[in-house]
């Protein structure tokens, strides 16, 4: 009997020790996360980024508007110290012309040896083919394509500024031709093409560093609209699902879960399909989902609605906000 009390005692014993040790883990993880001092992401500043390229006017290739913005990125991205180059090729459009393509592509903290890489697109629709009015004439694209570049820059100058850095390196591509498909409704002039997305699908198979990879990707695309919903789109849940938690979830923790639902929904072929299947590099998509739409969408895309009236700082922020935790608890 003795025996037996005592074998009890000290297995009861051992229980509270490992007990106590995943409490003081946890703990400690807790601390960690309190002591990585992520700095903030301003809203206001991003707001900022994108006002100054929807004043350029709709950056459509071959266009001065176009050729602006791409020396407004670059001088921008080289203020804050990253190192920068472009990948510049031709291609065909759906409606028979030849562009003139730039993938903008920059890096900080070349040294590290672990990668993230973000990317939005930085060209807009020429035509407004979802409007009622104006349809042949190109959008603002403040949301679909200006978001995406005004989150990134302040994400580069909020880390740049920043006194502590992450322990991984950043790469940026700002991919062009992303937005120039078929209009809505009508059927490819080519099946076995996809018309959009070139600059991902050029870059996919021309890397501007032999064999590049990434441990992850983060693609933004349309991320400032007015009380915007991100559900988990299911290319990202089927390349990446382990990134799309961990973006979720952080969200979730720092106060921004209204904003990302956990929610499972349709895939979209945009830059980060090609980024996973020809690139090889597990990337998501953090997309605007409107539940209610026909065709995934909010209703301001591919329309003259798609302006600076829509972008809403506080949804900058969530998203902005986000990626730098996510970024600094790597």
């Amino acid at each position: 009997m003795k025996n037996i009390i005592s074998s009890i005692f000290i297995a009861l014993l051992i229980v509270s020790c490992d007990s106590s040790k995943e409490k003081k883990k946890d703990l400690s993880e807790e601390t960690e996360k309190k002591d990585l001092h992520v700095p903030a992401f301003s809203g206001a500043q991003a707001y900022k980024f994108i006002e100054k390229q929807v004043e350029y006017g709709p950056r459509v290739p071959n266009t001065p508007a176009h050729a602006e913005t791409e020396e407004y990125i670059i001088n921008q991205l080289e203020g804050f110290g990253a190192k920068v180059q472009t990948q510049k090729f031709e291609a065909d459009t759906y409606d028979g012309e030849v562009w003139n393509l730039t993938n903008i592509i920059a890096s900080i903290q070349p040294e590290k040896s672990k990668r993230i890489l973000l990317a939005a697109h930085w060209d807009t629709r020429k035509i407004a083919d979802k409007d009622s009015d104006r349809k042949n004439e190109p959008i603002d694209g403040a949301n679909d394509g200006g978001s995406g570049v005004g989150v990134i820059l302040e994400v580069i100058s909020a880390i740049q500024k920043a006194d502590n850095k992450p322990n991984v390196g950043i790469d940026v591509i700002f991919f062009d031709g992303e937005d120039n498909g078929e209009p809505y409704g009508l059927s490819r002039n080519d099946p076995s093409k996809t018309w959009w997305c070139l600059g991902s699908q050029y870059w996919s198979k021309n890397k501007h560093v032999p064999g590049y990879s990434a441990y992850y990707g983060i693609l933004l695309d349309m991320v400032g609209g007015n009380n915007a919903q991100f559900h988990k789109e299911g290319y990202s849940m089927k390349y990446a699902p382990s990134i799309v938690e961990k973006v979720w979830i952080t969200a979730d923790q720092i106060g921004y879960g209204n904003y990302f639902i956990n929610n499972q929904v349709a895939p979209i072929t945009d830059d980060h399909y090609f980024v996973n299947e020809i690139g090889k590099i597990p990337m998501i998509d953090i997309i605007a989902h409107e539940p209610t739409s026909r065709d995934f969408f909010p209703d301001f895309h591919h329309t003259h609605k798609d302006n600076m009236d829509i972008i809403s700082q506080e949804t900058l922020k969530a998203v902005g906000q986000t990626l730098l935790q996510v970024i600094y608890e790597e």
